[in-house]
């Protein structure tokens, strides 16, 4: 009980300082991040991912950074398939095209996170840090499903992340 209230302490200091919090939807000048989400793991599980859609009205920009205060570094990543099994890959930026939108999500682009410091739980929130070149830094909140719930589109949430081959581009980590 302790460790968990010493968790939701660190989130609500991590949101104080980085900004404001979002829930289903948040503007952040041109950009709005929406539908932020991560299924939840099995115990307490290593690594995990998080899921969101971002939009602009105005014009380009580019996700460059994620952070959060339950995982001990974070990445962007991608997947792609390379004879015949599907890899996963760090990328320096995602890009939003100038009026554009892209969707972080299952078998594309996502935030993987590495070295968990607590399980994700059903309906569990926490706090994610996310950097764009332009626009500059924000924090939204990231909602846990269960393990293999379905998006607003009904596309699988979440994705086993333990059978992929984990490589990475030779690009220093963003945390």
């Amino acid at each position: 009980m302790l460790r968990h209230l010493s968790h939701l302490v660190l989130a609500m200091v991590f949101l104080a300082l980085a900004g404001p919090a979002a829930s289903d939807s948040t503007d952040f000048g041109d950009i709005t991040i929406s539908n932020a989400w991560s299924r939840a793991s099995a115990g307490m599980a290593r690594n995990g991912a998080a899921y969101l859609t971002l939009s602009s009205a105005g014009p380009a920009d580019r996700l460059v950074a994620a952070m959060t205060p339950i995982a001990g570094r974070t990445e962007l990543h991608t997947h792609l398939m390379e004879d015949g099994i599907m890899k996963m890959r760090q990328v320096p930026a995602i890009d939003i095209s100038a009026g554009g939108a892209v969707e972080l999500k299952p078998g594309g682009f996502h935030v993987m996170m590495f070295k968990l410091t607590q399980a994700l739980n059903e309906g569990d929130h926490f706090p994610l840090k996310l950097t764009f070149e332009k626009a500059g830094s924000v924090t939204v909140m990231v909602m846990v499903g269960k393990a293999g719930a379905m998006d607003m589109d009904g596309n699988m949430k979440g994705m086993d992340h333990s059978n992929m081959d984990h490589g990475t581009m030779n690009m220093p980590a963003s945390q």
